[in-house]
């Protein structure tokens, strides 16, 4: 029987990266870029204005007090006409072009026009606008009241924040909001990106029913197919819902054979040594190679791992774990969440997030396997090993114990008591 380490290690060997492909920006958030981004602009493309208020040459307020004629208003997406010269200035609008001959920028609120109005031009009523109308027309004098500026005061200089040529993304990178936004800055309307590895999850078994109906006597809910496919979406891939499959080979065949058509299979349930634990069998009958079969780990002994093809013709990874819902939680946490990580080109340390905790309470461990038990993390200084709770919890099939869990306390094999501020360590869970 494989450690969790030896086992995980077996899983990763046999996971490739999927092939990087072009996708929108609209579906690239949270994909892994494949390629190395350059700009293809300076940004800012011009010397623009980073407030509202008046362009103006410095020289000309040297005690910070004057009047200067308006020459023009420039808006955002405009290019100002005239040019600033000794005495005069324009109206800019935060984002505007730096008309020719201003370095500085007052603020509006450092300015009061000289002439007492800016009126609206009336709007012929039945026209189309002509230039000037239906707008509130600039100042024709301002004042100015401020410290003396200094050349290049609220200015944004071009190509600032990058020039043309530069390599603003590595590969790599994972693709977050802020990623999305300079790739449409620099041009690209798509992102050469690992894609989303397609998961299907297949639950099995006799007693399962779907989450709306009511169960008969000797049935159950389906909770696994619903999380699993839950920790599928929330571990950045593609969940593909194969419903509930009887313990009957024709049909659970059946469905086997349709999973196998994604880059993983998720089963739940039929993985271990019972008259109806069909799945190994079915597996290896459709070509998929067994790897390993049972981990020493608490819950999920009976986790079964394979594969079917190779790097030439495409392969689908196969991860069946037992059917009670903690024992398929902590397998898809320690083995499945890792590969999901490794083939979309992510580092699989992001998903594995051990850490030390202390212990609030004494607490007794027996068994001859290590066991992932759930407990409530406290945080804390960030500097301080933070404090760890182990929840009440009554075994694999205990879902409600899992619930107010926000980590796996990882009690190490052998029978022993723990004291109350004992450092263990713990995995922090996604929240």
């Amino acid at each position: 029987m494989l450690s969790v380490d030896e086992a995980l290690q077996r899983v990763l060997e046999c996971t490739r990266r999927r092939p990087a492909a072009r996708v929108p920006l609209a579906d690239a958030l949270g994909l892994v870029l494949a390629e190395d981004v350059a700009s293809d602009i300076d940004s800012p493309p011009y010397d623009k204005s980073m407030v509202d208020g008046y362009a103006v040459r410095a020289a000309d307020i040297v005690d910070g007090h004057a009047e200067l004629d308006v020459l023009e208003e420039i808006m955002a997406g405009a290019v100002a006409a005239k040019t600033v010269v000794a005495g005069t200035c324009s109206r800019i609008m935060t984002g505007a072009p730096i008309p020719d001959g201003a370095d500085a920028v007052v603020m509006q609120e450092r300015t009061e026009f000289v002439d007492k109005f800016a009126e609206v031009l009336p709007l012929t009523p039945g026209t189309s606008p002509a230039r000037g109308e239906g707008k509130i027309s600039p100042p024709r004098r301002v004042r100015i009241t401020d410290e003396p500026p200094r050349p290049g005061q609220n200015i944004l200089r071009k190509g600032t924040s990058l020039r043309r040529g530069d390599v603003v993304l590595h590969s790599g990178r994972l693709i977050r909001p802020a990623e999305i936004g300079m790739l449409a800055e620099v041009g690209r309307a798509e992102a050469l990106a690992i894609p989303r590895s397609r998961v299907a999850v297949l639950s099995t078994g006799n007693e399962l029913v779907d989450a709306g109906k009511t169960p008969a006597a000797s049935q159950i809910r389906n909770s696994n197919g619903p999380m699993l496919l839950a920790a599928v979406r929330q571990a950045g891939a593609e969940p593909v819902d194969l419903g509930i499959s009887r313990d009957e080979p024709g049909p659970l065949r059946e469905r086997l054979a349709q999973g196998l058509k994604y880059d993983l299979l998720i089963v739940s349930g039929g993985v271990s040594t019972g008259v109806l634990d069909l799945v190994p069998g079915l597996l290896t009958a459709l070509g998929v190679r067994e790897v390993f079969h049972r981990v020493r780990v608490k819950p999920g002994k009976p986790l079964w791992f394979g594969m079917r093809g190779d790097d030439v013709i495409g392969q689908t990874l196969v991860f069946g774990l037992p059917g009670n819902p903690v024992s398929s939680f902590v397998g898809f946490e320690l083995f499945v969440k890792p590969a999901i990580a490794r083939s979309s080109g992510r580092e699989t340390r992001a998903c594995h997030r051990m850490m030390p905790a202390r212990l609030t309470s004494d607490f007794t461990h027996r068994g001859d396997r290590p066991t992932y038990y759930p407990g409530a993390l406290e945080t804390g200084e960030p500097t301080a090993v933070p404090a760890v709770t182990p929840l009440r919890w009554a075994g694999s099939a205990d879902l409600r114990g899992l619930v107010d869990a926000n980590a796996l306390i990882v009690f190490p094999a052998g029978d022993r008591t723990f004291a109350a501020g004992e450092i263990i360590n713990v995995e922090k869970l996604d929240e």
